[in-house]
This record gives structure tokens, C-alpha cells and sequence, in this order.
């Protein structure tokens, strides 16, 4: 089946180092005279550039796909100052079919370092955006990217790819959500200000929690991550005498040694009348005595235990993966025959065109030799050829539509185009 030349030159987080990739990235600011710059290209038909921290990708349609792609890595290292040569070994392309598989799966975050993540598709999106604006893209590239979004959607509801947690922050969540159905009703408290137990609290806001205190060892700290997430800042020795408040507990102290141990838990648990507790360890060093998890209705997780979870719940996501691969080359078919159908369009344009060339010629010829006929009869005359041609056409162009969809299908474009001297 022919293929409009679509190809796709690009590196990303597997072939290019992160030095690389920084020096080959499309800032906000260099993007748009990068698009306006490769419109001028007489070899590019249409294009859009993906820039990313974990990939930099451009998608086109070119006259002679050799020299595209060779021409789309001239323009890269142009643009950035470097030779082709010193990132040739990086450099990945695709044409056609595979050019349309890659971006269903970087679209539907099959590509990506952490398998399902959501944020690639938006980035898709506002590169498609950014090129739509910029009169970068045509009818083939729109149709291409319009079917990715309608692809990722299909993978995220069909496929299980995004729906087990993958990171830290978000394993804790999910264990939490076990231990607490309702989970937007309790109250977290944060040990020690660090990201990633910074981040859990994130997604325990996004849950609905409202309750938050935060404690640290230095107290304007505390009160300044108590005001990002609206909380509250308690003074570090205070935390103590106030974990029965909190149903969960991260901490992330740089600590050397324990500060929640089994029996500052045991008296928080006693206060809360054996209500459950869950308590999350991010910490290296440890910040809880492991002896805490003993106590009856107290759960607690360290961050080896939390990293079982993640690696479990990748290797769903894996699975699920294998899934989503199948449903993307049903996809990569139907576009296919969409493209196929465009190879249709000018033969049953150019075959219309010669019929009715000769309707018009015969038509002519008759009316000549029919010079006693009214105006009203030379119309109808002049109607029913044209009825005549429309219905003569109509089964062999829509059967011709189908072929053309089907493996065989350049075989039925050049028969027609030679039965009727198309080419001539």
C-alpha cells in the first residue's frame, strides 16, 4: 500500500544521554523560528516538532523519504550547532507504518521512562497545537495526530496501563486507599520536609485529605511546606506528644537514628482506642523502629516495602502493555486504509473528469444534428447524460475506494488507470 512519505527522525531517553538530549532540546523560545524555519524547506511537505525533557522527535511528510530524514538531521544539528556525524549513533527514523506506530505508542505513554505516565500525551498535544497554529501541518499529519489522541484515549480505557502506582510517593497513596476507604476523611501528618514525602502529601490532597500537619526540625521550614499544602506547622519535639492526631504518618527526617519508636506509638494508639494507624518510612536511614509494626492495628511500610509494590504494579503495567500494543495495531491499520483511500481520490477524480469530457463531446454531437429540439428538451438531454455517467460510475468508484484499503489495492489503482488511458 502506498504511503504518503510520512517518516519521523528523532532521539529519546533510550538512544541519546540526558548531556545530549539537553543540547538538542527545542526551547519555548527556539521552537517557533524552528517550525517557521523548516516551512521554508522545499524537501519537507508538512511537519511538527516534539520536544521533551526525555525525547526530541520530528514528525513529517517529505518528497523522497531518504532524503527527509537525512535532511530533518542536517536541520537538527544546524540548528543546534552540531555535527551529524558526532549524533548519527543516536539518531532513530521511521517511515510510514512504523512512523505511525511510534507515535500511537509514545501518545499512549508505551515509550515512556515510566510506563503509563499521563503528562506525554499532553506535551503531544501542545507540540500538535503549537505546529496547527504555525500552518506546519497538513491533511495528513492532522489526520495522523488527531487518531494518536483518539488511540491513547482508547489505551487508558481499555487497557489497565495507568492504573497501578509506580512511584513512591503514589505506592503510599494506594496502600493508604487499602487501609482507609475513605481515605479524604483522615488526617496525615509529615515527619521531616522531603520530596518525596512532600509529593505523597500532593497526592493525598488530590484524594480529598484536608487535614495536614507538618513537622520538622526547623520550624520556619515546617510552617513554609504547611502553607503549600495548607496545613499546619508543629515544633518538632511537639510532633511527639500529637502522632494519636494522625491516622497516617510519613516521614523523610535525615536522621541518623530512630525518632518515632514502638512505644511513642503504642501510647498514640492507646489515646486513638485502637483506631488504625499507618505509618510510612521514606527515610534512609529508617525514622521508625520496625518493632512499631507489631502493635496491633498499626501498619507500617518502609521504603524497600513500598518499592515491592512498585515493582509489582510495574510489572502489570507490562502486561497491560502487551495488551495496548495489540489494540494500537488495529489502529495502525485503520489508518493505514485512510491513507490508502487518499491513493483512490485522484483516479476517480481524473476518471470522472474523462468521462465526463466525453459525455459533453457526445453530447454535443447529437445536439448538432438536433437543431429542431426546445431549450426544455436540450436540458432534460442534457440531465439524463449526466445521471446516465453518475450511475455507471458510482459501484465501480465505491468498490475502487474499498480495494484501495486492502493489501492488493495498487493493483486495481493501476488496471483502471491503464484500462482508461489515465496516464496518457
Amino acid at each position: 500500500m502506498a504511503h504518503p512519505n510520512l517518516i519521523l527522525v528523532g532521539v529519546n531517553h533510550k538512544t541519546t544521554p540526558v548531556e545530549i538530549r539537553e543540547r538538542l532540546a527545542f526551547t519555548k523560545g527556539k521552537i517557533e523560528d524552528s517550525i517557521e524555519r523548516l516551512v521554508s524547506f522545499p524537501e519537507i511537505i508538512e511537519h511538527t516538532i516534539l520536544s521533551t525533557c526525555n525525547r526530541v522527535e520530528i514528525y513529517a511528510r517529505a518528497k523522497n523519504p531518504d532524503s527527509g530524514i537525512e535532511c530533518i538531521k542536517k536541520f537538527i544539528c544546524d540548528f543546534h550547532g552540531l555535527s551529524v556525524s558526532e549524533l548519527e549513533q543516536h539518531f532513530y527514523s521511521f517511515r510510514d507504518e512504523e512512523a505511525v506506530e511510534h507515535l500511537f505508542r509514545v501518545s499512549s505513554s508505551l515509550d515512556s521512562m515510566v510506563l503509563g505516565e499521563a503528562q506525554i500525551l499532553g506535551q503531544v498535544k501542545d507540540a500538535y497545537s503549537l505546529a496547527r497554529t504555525l500552518r506546519s501541518t497538513g491533511l495528513v499529519l492532522n489526520q495522523l495526530f488527531e487518531k494518536a489522541f483518539k488511540v491513547a484515549k482508547k489505551v487508558r480505557e481499555e487497557t489497565g496501563i495507568a492504573e497501578r502506582s509506580v512511584s513512591i510517593s503514589s505506592a503510599a497513596v494506594e496502600l493508604a486507599q487499602k487501609i482507609f476507604n475513605d481515605v479524604e476523611n483522615h488526617t496525615v501528618m509529615l515527619v521531616g520536609t522531603g520530596e518525596m514525602a512532600e509529593l505523597a502529601a500532593k497526592h493525598l490532597i488530590s484524594y480529598g485529605i484536608k487535614t495536614i500537619y507538618v513537622a520538622s526540625r526547623t520550624y520556619e521550614r515546617a510552617a513554609k511546606l504547611a502553607r503549600t499544602l495548607n496545613g499546619s506547622a508543629l515544633d518538632f519535639e511537639a510532633f511527639k506528644n500529637e502522632l494519636y492526631r494522625a491516622d497516617i504518618i510519613i516521614t523523610s527526617t535525615a536522621s541518623p537514628k530512630f525518632i518515632i519508636k514502638k512505644e511513642m506509638v503504642e501510647c498514640a494508639i492507646h489515646e486513638r482506642k485502637n483506631k488504625p494507624m499507618f505509618l510510612i518510612d521514606i527515610a534512609v536511614p529508617r525514622d521508625i523502629e520496625p518493632e512499631v509494626n507489631d502493635l496491633e492495628n498499626v501498619y507500617l511500610y518502609d521504603i524497600d516495602d513500598l518499592q515491592v509494590v512498585v515493582e509489582a504494579n510495574m510489572m502489570e503495567r507490562e502486561k497491560e502493555a502487551t495488551n495496548a500494543m495489540t489494540l494500537i495495531r488495529q489502529e495502525v491499520t485503520k489508518f493505514n486504509n485512510w491513507v490508502g483511500g487518499l491513493d483512490a481520490v485522484p483516479t476517480i477524480v481524473e476518471l470522472r473528469n474523462r468521462v465526463e469530457a466525453v459525455r459533453k463531446e457526445e453530447l454535443d454531437k447529437t445536439l448538432k444534428k438536433m437543431s429542431h429540439l426546445s431549450d426544455a428538451d436540450r436540458a432534460a438531454l442534457h440531465q439524463m447524460t449526466i445521471s446516465m455517467t453518475k450511475k455507471i460510475l458510482h459501484k465501480p468508484t465505491t468498490k475502487l475506494k474499498q480495494k484501495t484499503q486492502s493489501q492488493e489495492g495498487h493493483v486495481y489503482l493501476k488496471a483502471i488507470r491503464h484500462l482508461f488511458h489515465l496516464d496518457d
